[in-house]
């Protein structure tokens, strides 16, 4: 017998308010969680009152997964709406002594919880705890699948600068194999009407990408980063990611090759803007002078915008 019952008037259902991937979201949805993101972005960076819709909710944020931007954003946007946040990782957890990712978040959701945030290597992982508990799930990441919160951010910087994404060009540079990244924001591109262009290494590069997405845009492979940089509105460079094993992929030129340095960055469209979903390896992807470019990069819009996506992921989980 289930011991749980749901206060504030929720569901017991959490099914459509589980926030697990952007594949098979509906396009007005997607729309709909990026229009309330930026109507959230003032309150989200202390530029207007908060909005403490969430007061007397609590949300245990699971990271199972080192984690500094989505984690402590996933706080802030919490604290922001007024709720409690529990903070729970795998060295302080009885995951050390052997529980399991499913019966952690069962312990944690049977103290009262009422959103559960996911963050593991495990992909999948934040789909399967969401079978098994009756609270909404909300994806911060699994493994190698997806990171749709990450995905949302990254659609407001772009639109924020770039406006309607619909027929933009938009090149994602690097190690796309082992990235959730590459994925959710391809989905959410090619849905939102963007052509994006893959560009990387082959070994980087899963075979079948360009038939990943569904919508109104499309996505090309490309191995040769000069060949196509001025054509892009747009340039999202990926982080080498050594501990999913990207290095026996990488070459040692692999900045000559596919780093954005200082040389490539001039030859990009004027007011194309350069986004990294961080941490920055920097002199490998990305050099650290365009990184800090006040004029093209958005990297810190990014991080930002990453506090009004989760405010809204986290109001749509509630029903709010």
């Amino acid at each position: 017998m289930r011991l749980i019952q749901r206060t504030h008037g929720c569901d017991l259902s959490s099914s459509s308010r589980d926030f697990l991937a952007i594949e098979g979201l509906v396009l007005s949805d997607l729309r709909a969680i990026i229009d309330r993101a930026e109507r959230l972005l003032p309150a989200a960076v202390g530029d207007a009152p908060l909005e403490e819709r969430l007061r007397g909710r609590v949300i245990a944020n699971l990271f199972f997964e080192d984690s500094t931007r989505t984690r402590v954003s996933f706080e802030i946007a919490a604290k922001r709406l007024g709720a409690e946040v529990v903070n729970l990782g795998a060295s302080g957890s009885s995951t050390s002594k052997g529980e399991s990712l499913v019966d952690s978040a069962r312990n944690i959701e049977a103290m009262g919880v009422d959103t559960i945030v996911v963050r593991t290597s495990i992909a999948g992982g934040a789909a399967l705890v969401a079978k098994h508990v009756a609270c909404p799930v909300i994806n911060a990441g699994d493994g190698r699948h997806e990171h749709p919160t990450q995905a949302i951010l990254d659609m407001l910087a772009l639109r924020l600068r770039l406006g309607d994404l619909a027929g933009k060009r938009v090149a994602i540079v690097g190690d796309i194999a082992n990235s959730r990244v590459a994925r959710s924001s391809t989905h959410a591109l090619v849905a939102l009407g963007a052509h994006v262009v893959a560009v990387g290494p082959p070994s980087l590069l899963p075979m079948g990408f360009e038939h990943l997405a569904r919508g109104a845009g499309s996505i090309t492979i490309a191995h040769d980063l000069d060949a196509i940089i001025g054509e892009m509105d747009a340039i999202m460079m990926l982080r080498v990611q050594l501990e999913r094993a990207a290095g026996s992929g990488v070459a040692p030129d692999y900045r000559a090759t596919y780093g954005l340095t200082e040389a490539r960055r001039k030859r990009m469209r004027t007011g194309a803007p350069i986004l990294h979903p961080g941490p920055v390896n920097r002199g490998v992807e990305i050099d650290g002078e365009v990184a800090e470019d006040s004029n093209d990069s958005l990297i810190m819009a990014q991080v930002s915008c990453g506090v009004a996506a989760r405010m809204a992921v986290l109001l749509r989980a509630l029903n709010q």
